[in-house]
């Protein structure tokens, strides 16, 4: 127990500082995702299930964004660590062309088949397809801001630029409900354009992101030095390091990915009300969670710097300490599910029926946040920080796909267990990844040597 405090208060300052602008930022990112459910809400419970679908196929591009984002960061967390600025650059410049090429796909198959993608969630409720639809065809440019705005956001952070992405959001915020308020409700001239409003207040919120942040980064950033002009300059051997250290991480929660919305396709068949109550549970998790997602980039940050600099046992120490502040902030995670649960629920026009489900849903969130926090801080951060990709890679995907997916299906479709325990089945994987993350601290092996641009030339 003594290994999960470290008598450092400048490093506990110096994760703080990173880990808290980050985590407000997620603060208000969710606080948009509400505004956009209540609103939604407010039309209707078959509006509010079509934007809450029709969002886990966005999802997948927004996570497969972040494992592009979050891989190339392992690469510039160390490279900033040894002041190799040349191979900083270059990272970016592969991050930025897997980021555009991956827009360009998703915009492609959402202009497309919105149709066929809505289907993959629900066959049934033709209502809600239909709506889904709507709301995607008015998403189709999103993703080329929402890619750029949200890769560039983890870069700035990962060189100790914590505040300007902070700010852009609060601002982004005010954007997007505004908009919202607008076009949903047909107000100030507008039409009332209802799901689709939703869209296109989501729509002007993320080109507004992408404008500060993007132009921030392009024109105005000194650490970095990266201008629009390196993004058509070559990188070299660089590749080879991208691709064994960054790629595993774009795999892992690429499939992961695939794998969340395996669990929206199982949602989606368990009925209107379960999917309702389930958007309105999934903010709740969101918001309660924020504070860890903050400190598991820093994980991932102080664990490339300290190793950057060739503090090995140092890392290691620190590891043990972020293992002790998973578990404290799983316990403040439930305890805040808990107490945001019934007003939560209450600020919702549901159903009865909805209602009950619901209740079950944030009971259940609650127990895996206890484990989530741990495995979430340990995964995403101190081990991928110390470039251990490739066994993330295999764990992260060995226990959705061999316990959470089968396990879920099981509980909802053969054995009808009532919604607490279906979702807890759903969410093993947080439990069994907590296990194991600790015995992957303790083996010492998830620190891995990263080589610069030189060092791979040569």
């Amino acid at each position: 127990m003594q290994k999960l405090y470290v008598k450092d208060k400048h490093f506990y300052k110096k994760v703080a500082a990173i880990a808290i602008p980050i985590a407000l930022q997620g603060l208000i990112t969710q606080g948009v995702n509400v505004m956009d459910t209540v609103m939604v809400g407010m039309v209707g419970e078959t509006e509010l299930s079509a934007v809450s679908l029709a969002n886990q196929f966005i999802n997948i591009f927004h996570i497969f964004c972040m494992g592009i984002g979050m891989g190339a960061s392992v690469l510039v967390a160390r490279y900033y660590g040894m002041r190799d600025n040349s191979s900083l650059k270059k990272t970016l410049t592969i991050m930025f062309r897997l980021c555009l090429s991956l827009a360009a796909l998703f915009c492609v198959a959402t202009a497309l088949l919105p149709e066929q993608i809505m289907k993959i969630y629900t066959t049934e409720e033709i209502d809600i397809i239909a709506s889904g639809v709507i709301y995607l065809k008015y998403s189709v440019a999103s993703y080329f801001f929402l890619g750029l705005s949200l890769t560039s956001t983890i870069v700035l952070r990962n060189v100790e630029q914590v505040r300007i992405p902070l700010y852009t959001s609060i601002a982004a915020f005010f954007v997007n409900v505004g908009a919202n308020y607008v076009f949903i409700f047909g107000k100030l001239g507008a039409p009332e354009m209802g799901v689709a409003g939703a869209a296109v207040g989501t729509l002007v919120a993320r080109v507004f992101e992408f404008i500060v942040i993007c132009g921030y980064l392009l024109l105005l950033d000194k650490k970095i030095g990266y201008r629009v002009h390196h993004l058509f300059t070559g990188v070299g051997a660089l590749w080879r390091e991208y691709i064994r250290i960054s790629i595993p991480v774009l795999i892992s929660d690429g499939i992961l990915a695939l794998g969340n919305n395996s669990v929206a396709m199982v949602i989606g068949r368990l009925g209107e009300s379960f999917v309702a109550a389930n958007a309105v549970t999934a903010v709740t998790q969101q918001l309660s969670s924020v504070m860890t997602q903050g400190f598991s980039q820093a994980g991932a940050i102080v664990t490339g710097y300290t190793l950057g600099k060739g503090e090995r046992d140092k890392a290691f120490e620190q590891g043990y300490a972020f293992l002790g502040i998973g578990f404290v902030f799983g316990l403040i995670a439930a305890g805040i599910v808990m107490l945001i649960s019934a007003p939560m629920i209450a600020a919702y026009g549901l159903s009865s029926e909805t209602q009950v489900i619901a209740r079950e849903l944030m009971l259940s969130i609650s127990l895996i946040l206890l484990f989530q926090a741990t495995n979430s801080i340990m995964t995403k951060g101190v081990l991928r920080g110390g470039g251990d990709t490739k066994m993330l890679m295999l764990t992260d995907n060995v226990f959705l796909w061999v316990a959470s997916v089968p396990l879920g299906i099981v509980a909802g479709f053969v054995l009808h267990l009532p919604a607490f325990w279906i979702y807890f089945f759903l969410k093993i994987d947080q439990v069994l990844k907590a296990v194991w993350c600790v015995i992957r601290l303790r083996s010492g092996k998830w620190i891995k040597k990263i080589r610069s641009e030189s060092e791979i030339e040569s």
